[in-house]
């Protein structure tokens, strides 16, 4: 982790200026996003079906839901269909 701190010592410094964050806060928040971009495909779908399930959607809704926000991901993932979304969550 203080490897990639340092890596992007540039981006803290511009969030320092052009924001009211601290230089600790800002180190947060970018380390915040570069997990969150570090997420995997199977972990994305996983962790949005759980989301999804806990706000009462049934599974139709949800793998329509998740194939839908998946083209829209930093890093798009192949399309992948409802039948390859259901493989990731139940194995």
């Amino acid at each position: 982790m203080l490897e990639r701190r340092q890596t992007h010592d540039d981006l803290i410094d511009h969030l320092v200026r052009s924001t009211a964050l601290q230089r600790g806060e800002a180190a947060r928040v970018i380390l915040d996003v570069l997990a969150y971009f570090d997420e995997t495909t199977e972990d994305f779908v996983r962790r949005r079906h759980r989301e999804l399930q806990a706000g009462g959607l049934v599974n139709p809704e949800i793998f329509e839901r998740i194939a839908a926000e998946l083209p829209h991901r930093a890093v798009a993932p192949p399309e992948l269909s409802l039948r390859q979304l259901r493989r990731i969550v139940y194995g």
